[in-house]
């Protein structure tokens, strides 16, 4: 048993050897490496701006964003107006009407802060809603061309993940998916 892990061992030794001294020639990992890991890479964010349904998913969702700008800036507005309101009649009110109205400006206030927050959270979740079809048929896409293609995996290359991509190696997969899109 010893004898036949050194002579392992020592076969292992002379092959790295061998390739360190002449690293241009395949050694048979290396060649392993380049037959039988394949793998496939895309944009993900341009599919799934090519991909059908995003136009309405998008409309939906700018459609909702008026809506509540629309709201945002009827908040604005009568903020505003009150405001002024107050500027004007502040020399003339007593000084309880002031402290009144100084408090329902300081509620309108508050209530316009926290409906801004909590429309920027229903937009999200509204958004994620709308779009999550749309990803789920992406994602069932690429696991599809992953599957059939014999990919050990997919790279999204969004945000420039990945400076380099070897075209011998690895394969731009984008029509595959577009067309397991439809």
């Amino acid at each position: 048993m010893k004898k036949l892990l050194f002579v392992t061992l020592f076969t292992l030794c002379a092959s790295l050897s061998a390739f360190a001294q002449n690293p241009n020639t395949d050694s048979p990992a290396t060649h392993v490496v380049r037959e039988y890991i394949r793998f496939g890479y895309f944009s993900y964010t341009d599919l799934l701006r090519n991909s059908p349904g995003y136009d309405i998913a998008q409309k939906k969702i700018a459609d909702l964003r008026k809506v509540y700008e629309k709201e945002l800036k009827r908040n604005e507005e009568q903020f505003s107006k009150q405001f002024a309101e107050y500027v004007e009649g502040q020399q003339t009110f007593p000084e309880n009407i002031l402290l009144k109205r100084q408090k329902e400006l300081q509620q309108l206030m508050e209530q316009s802060m926290h409906f801004k927050q909590e429309a920027k959270q229903l937009l999200q979740a509204s958004e994620e809603e709308v779009m999550a079809p749309l990803y789920k048929k992406l994602d069932d896409a690429i696991y599809k061309v992953g599957m059939e293609r014999g990919y050990a995996y997919i790279l999204n290359t969004d945000n420039k993940a990945y400076p380099f991509i070897n075209g011998d190696q690895g394969e731009d997969v984008s029509a595959y998916i577009i067309d397991a899109l439809k």
